[in-house]
């Protein structure tokens, strides 16, 4: 076929960094066979069986001699991806090649790559979430003060602050940082177990020594840096495991969607935008518009993030015994775009909560209209002190305010201020409401909140791990 009429996938063409497709690639994952493979007989060799140093040495010195052409052609003949790669291996390490996945079985080295993927992955994302939360901290830290029209079921509620409103994504951030940390140090290695957990291939290379049988299990896992494998197995490791990482992926879904709806939002108030480039064209028909293209974008990839989940969790509930193999091909499909999808939604947030644009002159625009109505019962208490009926007052700013909504229904200019300042009862002039309805009077500790916030949770999870974050995800070109 010619390459232009093959299907090419999004994740890989539009969305995903190279940095995750370097990890789901086939040269990282033949590799990390390889790798394994020489784990095993370093090890095995350490515990006494006839394993030939030259051998290691070869091994150790073909581990990125990789001819995937050539590991294709075995593939053809043997109808077996892993003994191509054992065949393959053999060439390049002949003097290894009686000793090359002695005893293991396919689960044993395609379910530890697999983990060792999971733990790339899972550190990458973290890495572009702890990016994620620098911008918005300094984007929170910058409008700790602004105030702006909060919302409750979208409809006008107690004023907030820009920078207030930021710190409630961060959250949802750090909660997805939390997790991974939680997944990263729970995550074990499957180990060495044979064909149906039983060790029985092992026990038999070892004579029947149990003790050494063990040790292996566990030295396999220190070298490829476990500290501890999964306590018993079938063929694979749990598929739970699966479906608790992807959970905690499409957690991060829902952040990132949370983000990008809010973003949606803003942008009909416009309150706050994302980037638009200078040539950026937002409609092919109407030539005014500014679409929040990336912010629609983040919610697509999330949802399909979340979507995903369903299919680990499917396969877990349906692992038959010690194993069956229906898990197989919708694993290489679920768990890569898995990560590839967040992985391209993540490199958008970090691009769009790093040049938010701001407009002020419409956020005080938007809460003026609404901080009358707001502002009701300080006024309703000032009123009291100067000698009113708390319980007549309350009817009368009640019909006051009725009948003000009801004008702003018809596109007329509210007048609950006039309507007050004209109302004996109240004994305020228009002045003095106005002096009460300063924004930052409504905002509570918002500020105050803001900085206690990035004080105590968002710094330390930077120090922790803002440099791991800039050596592991730098920002690549982002496709508008």
């Amino acid at each position: 076929m010619n390459q232009q009429e093959r299907y090419t996938h999004p994740l890989t063409e539009r969305y995903a960094s190279p940095e995750m497709q370097r990890i789901f690639s086939p040269a990282n994952r033949f590799g990390l066979w390889r790798r394994i493979w020489l784990a095993l007989a370093e090890a095995q060799g350490e515990l006494g069986l006839e394993i030939p140093n030259e051998a290691l040495r070869q091994m150790r010195e073909g581990l990125d001699d990789l001819d995937l052409e050539r590991a294709a052609e075995f593939e053809r003949r043997f109808r077996h991806d892993v003994m191509a790669h054992v065949h393959l291996f053999g060439e390049v390490a002949p003097a290894a090649r009686g000793i090359i996945h002695l005893g293991a079985t396919s689960a044993f080295i395609g379910d530890n790559t697999d983990l060792l993927i999971h733990r790339e992955a899972l550190r990458l994302l973290r890495a572009r979430l702890v990016r994620s939360v620098r911008a918005l901290a300094d984007f929170a830290r910058t409008h700790r003060e602004l105030p702006t029209l909060g919302y409750t079921h979208f409809q006008p509620a107690q004023p907030t602050t820009v920078g207030k409103r930021a710190t409630l994504w961060i959250q949802d951030l750090l909660l997805d940082i939390e997790e991974i940390d939680f997944r990263l140090e729970t995550l074990r290695f499957r180990g060495v177990r044979g064909t149906t957990g039983t060790q029985a291939s092992f026990l038999e290379l070892f004579d029947g020594n149990h003790d050494k049988v063990e040790a292996l299990d566990r030295r396999v896992g220190e070298k490829m840096g476990f500290r501890r494998t999964y306590g018993v197995t079938g063929q694979t490791y749990p598929r739970k495991v699966d479906a608790a990482l992807l959970g905690t992926l499409a957690g991060i879904g829902a952040s990132i969607s949370r983000f990008g709806n809010d973003l949606r939002l803003l942008a009909h108030l416009r309150e706050v935008e994302e980037p638009f480039e200078e040539e950026q064209i937002g409609s092919s028909a109407m030539p005014y518009k500014r679409n929040p293209m990336r912010a629609e974008r983040m919610c697509a990839l999330g949802r399909h993030a979340i979507t995903l989940f369903q299919d680990p969790a499917m396969t877990a509930a349906t692992q038959w015994l010690e194993r069956t193999l229906d898990d197989s091909a919708n694993r290489r499909v679920s768990i890569p775009d898995s990560y590839l999808t967040l992985d391209g939604a993540l490199v958008l947030y970090e691009n769009v909560a790093s040049d938010l644009r701001v407009h002020p002159s419409q956020i005080r625009r938007n809460l003026q209209v609404h901080l009358p109505f707001m502002a009701t019962e300080t006024l309703l208490m000032q009123a009291v002190r100067r000698g009113g009926d708390r319980q007549e007052l309350h009817e009368r700013i009640r019909r006051h305010a009725h009948a003000a909504a009801a004008k702003m229904k018809e596109g007329l200019e509210a007048d609950l201020v006039e309507r007050i300042a004209d109302d004996d009862a109240f004994k305020l002039t228009r002045e003095e409401i106005l002096e009460v309805m300063d924004p930052r009077r409504f905002v509570g500790r918002a500020p105050e909140q803001v900085d206690t916030f990035l004080k105590e949770w968002v710094t330390p999870v930077l120090d922790r791990l803002g440099d791991e974050a800039d050596e592991a995800a730098a920002p690549p070109e982002i496709r508008v």
